[in-house]
């Protein structure tokens, strides 16, 4: 944890990342709202302490609430408190922050009435506890952050839209760590000397293949899931005799230990797709006009036909990819692309 005259070190050197890194501290003298938009994993957190240690509240409490980790039925209370009723009074995160941040992590996460009393708490700084009649004012400074689109989500009737515009004055983006592979190097250091320290060692380094392994992954899991792969293979190593570089990177620890069970559990590898008939195609392109965008038709076409094979299949993205005759990853691919998950 940083001190609170030292902002938490964000490892990169990346021109995309290090821009996103500047823009925040241009922002974070600015009193306002900030929303942090960023994929899971990909370090928000850490951004949006950085943006508190670098503004006017610095010396102030940051309070972080993950509202997809807390229940409907608790959030209202965990953030406005609640007057005592059968038990004590409880103090609720707005009031614990006072001349602070408030950091409402994946925001998304939060029900529609709670969304609500946040935007009258954004508006007016004033709010009440559960169960309470006396308004109270709020001294603090709000940041959000989400993985999902939030533009989307509004869209949907999931998100209140009136909040979105009040929770980001401005809005910054952190890349993901694929489009970033310049700092996993730096990254792979930094993580691999603290573990190799743990066991008693001195990180020695990757080898080549090494370091082409990690260089070739996509990293879905962004930063963290970079972290937790480092520090498997930092101790496998260390378990070994502990010469040389190290050269085994696991990315699925499941692979190493269950190999056998999980080859035979795979997943069958999608269907061939049958050849359309005349008349499909006909009746694909019968709501194309001339003079339309016909990447912006296809565009939607192919959105439109996912989101009803996955409400068709429960949501369930195996069952849908197979009934397409898609991979997994390529109807993740369409998922994202088209926000329909978030």
């Amino acid at each position: 944890m940083p001190s609170s005259q030292n902002p938490p070190d964000l490892i990169g050197q990346s021109k995309i990342f290090l821009d996103a890194l500047d823009h925040a501290s241009q922002i974070a003298m600015i009193d306002r709202p900030i929303f942090v938009a960023g994929e899971r994993g990909s370090g928000k957190s850490l951004l949006a302490m950085r943006i508190h240690f670098l503004s006017t509240r610095w010396e102030g409490p940051l309070v972080r609430v993950n509202c997809a980790e807390v229940p409907d039925t608790r959030l209202d209370a965990e953030l406005f408190g609640q007057e005592a009723g059968a038990g004590r009074r409880q103090t609720g995160k707005i009031e614990r922050a006072q001349g602070g941040t408030l950091f409402l992590d994946e925001i998304a996460g939060a029900a529609l009435h709670v969304q609500e009393k946040l935007l009258r708490l954004v508006e007016t700084g004033e709010y009440e506890r559960l169960g309470g009649n006396e308004t109270l004012k709020a001294d603090i400074r709000i940041i959000t952050a989400s993985a999902y689109d939030l533009r989307q989500c509004a869209f949907e009737e999931r998100f209140h839209r009136d909040l979105l515009d009040q929770i980001a004055l401005d809005v910054v983006a952190l890349p993901p760590l694929r489009e970033r592979k310049d700092d996993i190097p730096l990254l792979a250091v930094h993580f691999a000397s603290p573990a190799a320290a743990e066991l008693g060692l001195k990180f020695p380094g990757f080898t080549a293949e090494a370091a082409i392994a990690l260089n070739n992954h996509d990293w879905p899991g962004n930063v963290r899931e970079l972290k937790n792969v480092i520090e498997r293979a930092v101790f496998r190593w260390g378990e070994g005799d502990a010469d040389g570089q190290i050269t085994e990177i696991t990315i699925d620890p499941f692979e190493r230990a269950l190999g056998p069970f999980i080859a035979r559990k795979r997943p069958r590898a999608p269907k061939e797709a049958a050849p359309m008939s005349p008349g499909a195609i006909s009746a694909l392109s019968s709501g194309y006009q001339e003079g339309a965008d016909l990447r912006a038709y296809l565009g939607e076409l192919e959105k439109t036909i996912v989101a009803e094979t996955l409400a068709r299949n429960g949501d369930n993205q195996r069952r849908a990819a197979e009934a397409l005759c898609l991979t997994y990853d390529q109807i993740r691919g369409i998922i994202k692309k088209h926000s329909l998950t978030g």
